[in-house]
């Protein structure tokens, strides 16, 4: 995705290529997004993995909307794919030109694999060269599964608080518009790494990675970003929380920035029968 992270969606995510204006997900994420051939460095993905993949995925999304939450055991049977796909299973390889840092002198940049969209969900493929960063960014009323296909990066994601810390009495939100959020995951994850699972209203549902080698996360998401539904992707600054006995590490104030992040989408083949 040049795409705008606006999924993610995630975080990350490109435009219903087949879907109304009234059901394209989010224009912050995808207001400059064209249509391109997949790269030639990518390779044929074998179709049974990949039509398990969507078929499960359809599934598990079946009755999703705003807010939903899969039942336990479906979490479990998409998580438990998720873990067994290797690289070649989703037709991608480290040698592709996509994780290389083709500019030196500026940031490296970030692209997007789209396979599949549709109102109930969207799945595709993140390519971080190393040191890429897809910032600090949410997904509202969405259930996110990422698993990190091959490389290593730091995950740092966050859930807004429902209390301030030790019965401080700071309010939950600052008179410029930051709130408290508390920190869910700050670590480092590679491809022995189970699939993490984000919540619409926990799990860490704002995220932000930082590729310590060049990396691969394969994201499935239910719903896609939608401006139209208000659910657009905001990114956010943040800033130390500081209780009336010191700092705490457990928590910052995050602040939304009204910017962008663009990236690269190619759009895959359709290697499987929706």
């Amino acid at each position: 995705m040049p795409v705008q992270l606006g999924g993610g969606g995630k975080v990350a995510e490109p435009k219903d290529l087949s879907a109304t204006d009234k059901d394209r997900p989010s224009s912050k994420k995808n207001r400059r997004r064209q249509k391109k051939p997949a790269t030639s460095a990518a390779i044929s993905p074998p179709v049974a993995a990949m039509q398990t993949l969507f078929d499960t995925s359809r599934e598990v999304f079946q009755d999703s909307l705003p807010g939903f939450v899969p039942p336990p055991q479906a979490v479990a049977r998409l998580a438990a794919l998720l873990n067994d796909l290797k690289p070649h299973d989703v037709g991608i390889e480290p040698s592709m030109s996509c994780f290389k840092n083709a500019d030196s002198k500026g940031p490296p940049r970030v692209t997007y694999l789209h396979f599949y969209d549709c109102p109930k969900f969207s799945f595709g493929i993140f390519c971080l060269p190393k040191s890429a960063v897809i910032p600090l960014h949410n997904h509202p009323g969405m259930t996110v599964f990422c698993k990190i296909l091959f490389g290593s990066m730091h995950l740092k994601s966050y859930d807004w608080a429902k209390s301030a810390p030790d019965n401080d009495n700071n309010a939950l939100e600052t008179s410029d518009g930051a709130r408290l959020a508390k920190v869910n995951t700050d670590a480092v994850f590679d491809a022995s790494s189970e699939t993490t699972v984000l919540y619409p209203e926990n799990g860490g549902n704002l995220h932000c990675f930082t590729a310590r080698t060049a990396c691969a996360v394969l994201d499935v998401m239910g719903p896609p970003y939608n401006r139209a539904d208000g659910r657009d992707c905001s990114y956010y600054d943040e800033s130390p929380y500081l209780s009336s006995s010191g700092g705490d590490a457990r928590y910052s104030w995050l602040k939304e920035n009204h910017s962008t992040f663009e990236m690269k989408g190619v759009q895959m083949p359709q290697r499987f029968i929706v």
